[in-house]
């Protein structure tokens, strides 16, 4: 089957992090296939697992995208500190004669952001709101990766590795159906603390579930790979939980104009306007400026900025939220129609490599240090789930459209839900049972008692 063809038929979407739709990513041309096995966050164990298992289908399956690409370069961006992760991946290029590339990286972050990792391997940086694309380099996730090696073999995505961290004995990783609820994994993990929270993802920009009724309704989907656990009481979990006005009245009354949120920011060190303390310093006026122009010239730089999270949980010295204040600025430039000019051909600034953040330093200072463990995860695969709720909108774009009805018996593998037209994905299930309900919060699929 065609590469593209076989993709969209199997519903691949990008695996670590927003879920774009993987064959219109890869309907393309490029010079450079980066391989993202950076893991991002800190306390994330999925992507380093996933290099030791299955090394060899990593490397035939990026062959097969490189040479669709036409592309020159073949490159897998991960920590150079994953030593038994690049030992297995080097064996298998050795192995296989591949023309790929192992790029070690410094343990810093965001190294796992995507344009992040393009300027480190190419030395370019792709345009401000631009994709890789635009500089010649297509990034996909190593997850993703396998998702295509099963898409190849005609076995769409029905399944998701994604690894237990924080508060928890031991880390863990679970191989489960899609549409599991994440309280059925966490029941099954040996805990630390009784009262928890949940971050889906990461503790900088993972989604954060604070309340029992939050996790409750919480489930696995194609772009999950790590709940961090933490205790109710985490500095993170009740940060999460302050009131954005609060968090604008701190803004206007308490920013110091130290800069460091500016000068740390990754975005504005490969070269993008992102201005976090001169959006800070102006929001006490933000009702008295009545001048578009000079709106976007006071607050236009919030549209750069890529929700990282290193100006408030890194560099502020105050404890403030540049960050959630960007995301509050760009909500009212999108109320007034402001779509500020793009720098085309940004250039990393020469501090760049002096202002990353050492991950290390990051865990100190996020209070994550006690849940850093240096044990590989034990894996199960064999989780007893007896429903799942299978969301229509696992990716970037339109939900699927359902394909079944209340009452039909599905199996493991079935298509459930149609891609809708223009950007969007196929959703299957690994899971087999009755549909017993199909509403907003997706297809409901319950298993057929004996």
């Amino acid at each position: 089957m065609e590469l593209i063809e076989a993709i969209k038929k199997a519903g691949v979407v990008g695996a670590g992090g927003a879920g774009f739709p993987t064959h219109v990513k890869l309907n393309a041309k490029a010079e450079y296939l980066i391989i993202n096995a950076a893991e991002c966050e800190p306390l994330i164990e999925t992507d380093k697992f996933l290099c030791r298992e299955f090394a060899d289908r990593i490397i035939d399956t990026i062959l097969l995208m490189g040479h669709h690409l036409e592309a020159q370069h073949i490159v897998i961006g991960l920590k150079a500190k994953y030593k038994a992760e690049i030992a297995a991946l080097e064996k298998a290029i050795r192995e296989k004669h591949a023309a790929v590339e192992i790029f070690p990286m410094r343990t810093f972050y965001p190294a796992g952001d995507e344009q992040v990792l393009v300027q480190q391997v190419t030395g370019r940086s792709v345009p401000e709101r631009g994709l890789p694309l635009n500089v010649g380099a297509v990034v996909e996730n190593v997850g993703t990766v396998l998702s295509i090696a099963d898409a190849l073999e005609d076995k769409p995505v029905t399944e998701k590795y994604l690894s237990v961290t924080g508060a928890v004995r031991e880390p863990v990783m679970f191989k489960v159906p899609l549409g599991t609820p994440i309280r059925r994994i966490i029941n099954q993990v040996d805990l630390r603390v009784k009262d928890y929270a949940v971050i889906i993802g990461g503790p900088m920009m993972g989604k954060m579930q604070s309340s029992d009724s939050m996790i409750d309704h919480a489930v696995v989907t194609k772009t999950t790979g790590n709940l961090l656990i933490l205790p109710k009481d985490h500095y993170l979990v009740r940060r999460a939980v302050k009131p954005v006005q609060t968090m604008i009245r701190q803004a206007r009354t308490s920013c110091i104009q130290c800069r460091f949120c500016t000068d740390l920011c990754p975005r504005e060190q490969i070269g993008h306007n992102v201005k976090p303390n001169q959006i800070m310093r102006n929001l006490w006026r933000q009702d008295q400026i009545t001048d578009v122009k000079e709106f976007e010239a006071t607050f236009g730089s919030a549209a750069n900025c890529s929700s990282c999270g290193v100006c408030e949980m890194f560099a502020c010295p105050m404890g403030l939220s540049p960050r959630k204040m960007n995301d509050y600025t760009k909500g009212l430039l999108r109320g007034l129609g402001i779509n500020p000019e793009k720098n085309q051909n940004p250039t990393a600034k020469s501090t760049i490599e002096q202002r990353r953040i050492p991950t290390e330093r990051l865990i100190a200072r996020l209070g994550l240090s006690d849940y850093v463990f240096h044990v590989e995860p034990k894996l199960i695969t064999d989780l007893d789930v007896k429903e799942v709720i299978v969301p229509l909108g696992q990716h970037i774009g339109k939900p699927a459209t359902p394909v079944v009805k209340v009452g039909d018996m599905v199996h493991a593998g079935d298509l459930i839900a149609e891609a809708a037209e223009g950007l969007s994905a196929n959703i299957h299930t690994g899971f087999a049972g009755i549909v017993t309900e199909i509403g907003s919060s997706g297809i409901r699929i319950s298993k057929k008692e004996a």
